[in-house]
């Protein structure tokens, strides 16, 4: 197996690489990383530290649905959080698309999905303004349209601890601007483990990663790569 990973502003990619005991191939741009992967010439590809903006953008033209899901240790509880990039999930199709695909990914390695959808407040704080209101309402729906597909799924509002806590493999946020806030928060400034952000909707293996990951997180993202380069037929298309 190989893997390609970019490398940017951030070096930390360099010593990751030298840490672990598979090969890997060093790219410095981000056309050189997709035209790799996608052309076949390696069996998966990191973002590493180059721009995530376009490497998306350069993917998306040959699939236009992409979602990011990142894969988060916090207190010995592993799950997927997503979408995580900004300009996904930000409407009920695209939240209930990524929800199959996790769900999918889910299965795949053997886990029974269980979702978590994070909206805001309480079920009674609908009568404060028409954005909770709003916000409240397409909780409720994406969780009764993922429902019917026979996925677990319960909207948890704004208590993600309580979902975390709950066990749930799968959160998903209002939007992706909710979601990159909440990653950030809890694995930039609080120190949870990142494993990478998988990338659903294409079927070559794209971990996305924070430019901002450190020696360690760079690490995991690429042992990570590796477990999964050796099980790609399995992942969902």
């Amino acid at each position: 197996m190989v893997i390609a990973v970019g490398v940017g502003d951030n070096k930390a990619v360099l010593k990751a690489v030298d840490d672990v005991d598979f090969e890997v191939v060093i790219v410095k741009s981000e056309d050189k990383l997709v035209n790799l992967l996608l052309n076949g010439e390696v069996d998966a590809a990191v973002r590493g530290s180059l721009s995530a903006s376009v490497i998306m953008d350069k993917l998306r033209k040959t699939y236009p649905e992409l979602y990011r899901v990142s894969c988060i240790e916090l207190n010995d509880k592993k799950f997927l959080l997503g979408p995580v990039g900004l300009v996904e999930g930000s409407n009920l199709l695209d939240k209930l698309r990524l929800a199959w695909l996790g769900s999918e990914f889910l299965k795949s390695h053997g886990i029974k999905p269980s979702l978590a959808i994070i909206t805001t407040g309480r079920p009674h704080d609908t009568a404060r303004n028409k954005k909770i209101n709003e916000m409240i309402e397409e909780g409720e729906t994406l969780t009764s349209k993922i429902n019917e597909r026979s996925i677990e799924a319960k909207h948890y509002y704004a208590l993600l601890d309580d979902a975390i806590l709950d066990g749930a493999n799968l959160i998903i946020p209002f939007d992706g601007i909710f979601g990159n806030m909440i990653f950030r928060s809890m694995v930039l400034a609080a120190g949870a483990k990142s494993y990478g952000a998988v990338t659903l909707g294409m079927k070559e293996i794209y971990i996305d990663t924070s430019r901002s990951q450190n020696v360690e997180g760079f690490k995991r993202a690429l042992k990570f790569t590796n477990h999964l380069s050796k099980i790609g037929d399995q992942l969902p298309i």
